[in-house]
C-alpha cells in the first residue's frame, strides 16, 4: 500500500514540476480587469494624482516631519510620542517609512507606464502630449520628494522589474539634473499641447480637468521649487527659480490642490489619521512665532470645540498647545484643540500651494538683490486666505501682511514656516536643512531631545524603506544623524 502512495505522490510532484513557466505566469493574472497594455494612458491619471497627494505629499512623511520641524508636537504615548522624544528606534527604523517608500515607487511605476504609452504609441496613446506632459510633472514631484527625503536613491535603473530587480542608487546631484531636464521636457510638451488645443483628458484629470495651461503653470511652479532647493549648491539657482516662478504666475498659477475628498468615502489623510489616532497637537514654536495678532492663530489653535467625533473621543481643552520635547505632554493620550484643517474631512491636500510659490519668488528676489516686499506680502496674504477658507472667514489678510513691513530673508522664512505649518512639512524640512547648509538660522528649533548625551538626534535624512534594504544590496543603511545629502551640505 505504501508503494502506491509513494508512486501517487511522485506522479503529483512530477506533474507540478513539469508545468511550464508560461503556465505559472498565468496563475497571478487578473482576468477580471483589462491588461495594463490595453488601458489608454489618460485613464491612469486619476490614480497618479490621488496617490501623489494622499501617499507622498501627505501621509507618513508629513505626519512624522511635523514633529521634526516642530510645526506640530507628537503625542499619544505611541509612535509619535517616540518621534517627539527623538527615539532613534522609531525615526531611524527602516520600517517607519517603508509604506510611503513603496507606495511612491508604485505610483511612479504607474506614471512610467503613462509616459511609455505615449512615447511608444501603446493603447492608442501615441502623440498625446498633454498626457505626456502631465505625467512628466507628476514624475518630477514624486521623485523630488523621494530624493529630498532619502538622498541618493534608485532612479535611472528604477521601475524596470522584472528585468532589473536590484537597481543601482544614483547620486542626488545626477537625479536633480535629470529632474530639471524632465520638467523642461514637460514644459515643451505642454506648450505644444496648449497651442494645438489637445484635450485627451476628461473628468479623470481631477486636478485641472484637462486644462493644459494650468498644467503648464504647475510645471513652471515645480521648476521654481527644484531651483530654490539648489541655492546651497548652485550660484544661479535663485535667479532660475525667480524666472520660473514669474512664468508660473504669468500663466495664472493658483495652487495645486487635490480636492477630491467628500468627508465620507474619501477623507483628507490628516483628518483620517487624527480620526483614528490622536497623535498630534499644536506647537509652542509656531504659536510664539505667530504672536497674538496673527489672524491664522485662531485657525491653528481652535478656540471652540467643533461638533464632531473628535471632541467625544479625545476630549478638548481650549487654548492648549504643546512644548516640543515635553515628555509628559508627549505621553498624553488625547488631542488638544488641533487646527481646524484637521477637523475638516474634505479639505484639499496642498501639493504645491500658491503661498509656497510666492514665498519661493520672494526668497529668490531677496537672494538676487531685488525688493521682495510685494511678493512677500502676497505670500502672507495667500496663506491667510487659505486658512480663512477652512471656516469661511472673510478676512483677506491684507492689513496684517502690510503690518509686517519690508521683506528680509528672515521674515520670509519665518512667515513661510508659519504658512506651511499645517500640511506642508516636507518642504519646511527641506528649508530647514537648506538654511543649515548655507549657515543661516531663521527658525530656532527648541526640542531639547534634538541632542542627547552629546549626540545629534535630529535627522538630516530619512531611512530607506525596509523592503528595498533587505532585497537590494545596492542600498545600504545610512546614519541619518550624520550623513547629509548633496542638496543640503553633503557630498
Amino acid at each position: 500500500m505504501k508503494k502506491y502512495i509513494v508512486m501517487a505522490m511522485s506522479v503529483a510532484l512530477f506533474g507540478m514540476t513539469s508545468c511550464s513557466e508560461d503556465q505559472l505566469d498565468e496563475v497571478n493574472k487578473n482576468y477580471q480587469y483589462p491588461a495594463a497594455n490595453v488601458v489608454p494612458a489618460h485613464l491612469q491619471i486619476t490614480d497618479a494624482i490621488m496617490a501623489t497627494a494622499f501617499n507622498t505629499t501627505s501621509g507618513d512623511y508629513s505626519f512624522y516631519l511635523s514633529s521634526i520641524t516642530e510645526q506640530q508636537v507628537g503625542t499619544g504615548n505611541n509612535q509619535f510620542m517616540k518621534a517627539e522624544l527623538r527615539n532613534a528606534g522609531e525615526i531611524a527604523a527602516s520600517s517607519t517609512f517603508n509604506n510611503v517608500w513603496n507606495s511612491t515607487y508604485s505610483n511612479l511605476l504607474n506614471i512610467k507606464e503613462m509616459i511609455d504609452k505615449v512615447e511608444k504609441n501603446i493603447a492608442s496613446s501615441g502623440g498625446q502630449l498633454d498626457v505626456l506632459g502631465a505625467a512628466q510633472v507628476l514624475k518630477v514631484i514624486n521623485f523630488e520628494i523621494l530624493t529630498d527625503m532619502h538622498g541618493d536613491i534608485p532612479y535611472s535603473e528604477a521601475l524596470q522589474a522584472p528585468d532589473n530587480m536590484q537597481p543601482k542608487s544614483d547620486s542626488q546631484e545626477s537625479i536633480y539634473a535629470d529632474l530639471v531636464k524632465t520638467i523642461d521636457d514637460a514644459i515643451e510638451n505642454l506648450n505644444t499641447a496648449t497651442e494645438e488645443e489637445m484635450a485627451n483628458f476628461g473628468s479623470e484629470d481631477i486636478l485641472f480637468k484637462g486644462n493644459t495651461k494650468k498644467w503648464l503653470a504647475l510645471a513652471y511652479a515645480v521648476k521654481a521649487r527644484l531651483y530654490i532647493h539648489q541655492t546651497a549648491v548652485n550660484a544661479n539657482a535663485a535667479a532660475e527659480a525667480l524666472k520660473a516662478a514669474d512664468k508660473a504666475l504669468e500663466l495664472g498659477f493658483a495652487g495645486c490642490y487635490v480636492k477630491e475628498f467628500d468627508g465620507n468615502v474619501a477623507v483628507n489623510p490628516w483628518a483620517a489619521f487624527l480620526d483614528s489616532r490622536g497623535y498630534t497637537a499644536p506647537s509652542k514654536t509656531v504659536v510664539d512665532l505667530m504672536g497674538e495678532k496673527d489672524p491664522r492663530l485662531k485657525h491653528y489653535i481652535t478656540e471652540t470645540a467643533p461638533d464632531n467625533g473628535f471632541t467625544d473621543v479625545y476630549g478638548y481643552e481650549p487654548g492648549t498647545y504643546g512644548t516640543p520635547g515635553d515628555e509628559d505632554f508627549a505621553k498624553g493620550s488625547w488631542t488638544p484643540n488641533i487646527s481646524e484643517y484637521y477637523y475638516m474631512f474634505n479639505e484639499p491636500v496642498q501639493v504645491l500651494s500658491l503661498h509656497e510659490l510666492y514665498f519661493i519668488k520672494a526668497e529668490a528676489e531677496a537672494r538676487t538683490g531685488k525688493d521682495a516686499t510685494k511678493s512677500f506680502k502676497q505670500a502672507v496674504q495667500a496663506s491667510i486666505t487659505e486658512s480663512n477658507s477652512w471656516v469661511d472667514d472673510e478676512e483677506t489678510g491684507e492689513t496684517y501682511a502690510k503690518s509686517l513691513g519690508s521683506a528680509t530673508l528672515e521674515k520670509i522664512f519665518v512667515q513661510k514656516y508659519i504658512a506651511m505649518a499645517i500640511d506642508e512639512h516636507i518642504q519646511t524640512y527641506n528649508d530647514l536643512r537648506r538654511c543649515m547648509a548655507m549657515g543661516e538660522n531663521y527658525i530656532t528649533l527648541t526640542n531639547p531631545k534634538n541632542n542627547q548625551s552629546g549626540l545629534n538626534r535630529w535627522p538630516y535624512l530619512l531611512p530607506y524603506g525596509q523592503s528595498s534594504l533587505v532585497s537590494n544590496p545596492n542600498l545600504k543603511t545610512v546614519d541619518i544623524y550624520a550623513k547629509q545629502c548633496w542638496l543640503f551640505g553633503g557630498k
